[in-house]
């Protein structure tokens, strides 16, 4: 009887315990790294995003065209200059000897073509009265004509004598700025070698490498945009100005320059600037290379909806691209795919959507 009554108990204990265990926790959601497609970081719009230099259009090399000893200069590197602004000197001693010499043969020369002519004057009122005979009045001539050749070549010699006294002084060629000096006074500098260089700030261009495969979807003329790394929350509007039509033995790649339409003090020469090209190619959507798997011979990307529950869906690939794999059709702008760990999701799994934070890049 005591036995029945311990078995009742013991059964009453356990019975008690199984009511009292715990539920199971339930397994948390599996996070799944996601991208919503067809946002600006994804469309491949002909298509590219290239970093460039900023660069002037024009930049001139300033040299004295008559060599000599700077005695002097006149301006400082970052000097805004103005169009015949004086820059520098040279010692113009010699220059101004010579011209005085040439002046000096001028004269001379004046005043031997002016006794030939009197003599012509006084030969042929000779001839007339038959003094002299005609050809004593064409050697005369011949000698005017001397003279008057003479005079000529003195005269040129003088103009050349004092074009070259002016050149002692250097003067600015260009309005702009003066980004590099090359010569200091008392150096002897040659002819063409160069003292100082000024750039145009009005016309700025973005020098950029443009990937030969991508050629055919750029053209001067295209509207682009370009961001500065110096300032990326700016944008400045830009057009394709030239394109060298050759590519670079090193690079492979075609050097292109792009004309900032609305530049800015902001803007400094050697800043790295990216360039958007906007272009009007039919938009495709790009996603990464791990988006992309095969699933029994076909190209699949798992799409998120908006419980977050992963569906496979076959999709159409087009070429890689710089910034992933162009999708050609199955996925739509705004979609939401799965970037890793393709390869272990199933269908009809819940995950937890967790978003690729975007780039600072331009």
């Amino acid at each position: 009887m005591k036995t029945n009554t311990l078995l009742v108990g013991l059964t009453a204990v356990l019975c008690l315990s199984a009511c009292e265990k715990r539920a199971e926790p339930v397994s948390p959601l599996r996070p799944a790294l996601v991208m919503v497609v067809g946002g600006a970081k994804t469309m491949d719009s002909a298509g590219m995003i290239l970093v460039g230099e900023v660069k002037p259009r024009y930049e001139s090399n300033q040299s004295f065209r008559v060599a000599g000893k700077i005695v002097a200069r006149l301006a400082e590197v970052g000097d805004v200059v103005k169009k015949g602004q004086a820059l520098a000197k040279i010692d113009a001693t010699d220059s101004q000897l010579s011209a005085q010499v040439a002046n000096a043969d001028v004269l001379a020369a004046q005043a031997n073509y002016a006794l030939a002519k009197t003599e012509i004057d006084r030969q042929r009122l000779l001839v007339e009265k038959k003094f002299i005979s005609q050809s004593a009045l064409d050697t005369q001539e011949a000698q005017l004509k001397t003279a008057a050749a003479s005079l000529k070549q003195a005269q040129a010699q003088a103009a050349v004598a004092s074009n070259q006294s002016r050149y002692t002084t250097l003067m600015a060629d260009r309005d702009g700025v003066i980004t590099r000096i090359n010569a200091e006074p008392g150096q002897v500098v040659q002819v063409g070698e160069m003292v100082v260089q000024v750039v145009d700030t009005s016309q700025v261009d973005v020098l950029v490498a443009v990937p030969e495969s991508r050629m055919n979807n750029v053209h001067i003329g295209d509207s682009v945009a370009i961001k500065l790394w110096a300032n990326p929350a700016k944008e400045y509007q830009g057009k394709v100005r030239e394109i060298t039509p050759a590519a670079s033995e090193a690079t492979r790649a075609f050097d292109m320059r792009i004309a900032m339409m609305d530049a800015d003090e902001l803007v400094k020469f050697g800043m790295t600037a990216g360039v958007i090209f906007e272009g009007n190619a039919p938009q495709k959507i790009i996603v990464p290379s791990s988006a992309v798997t095969q699933y029994e011979g076909q190209d699949v990307v798992w799409v998120i909806d908006e419980k977050g529950i992963a569906q496979q869906r076959q999709v159409e690939i087009g070429p890689f691209t710089e910034n992933g794999i162009a999708v050609l059709s199955g996925l739509s702008a705004g979609e939401m795919v799965a970037i890793a760990g393709v390869h272990t999701l199933v269908n009809g799994q819940q995950v937890k959507p967790r978003q690729q934070k975007n780039e600072s890049a331009l």
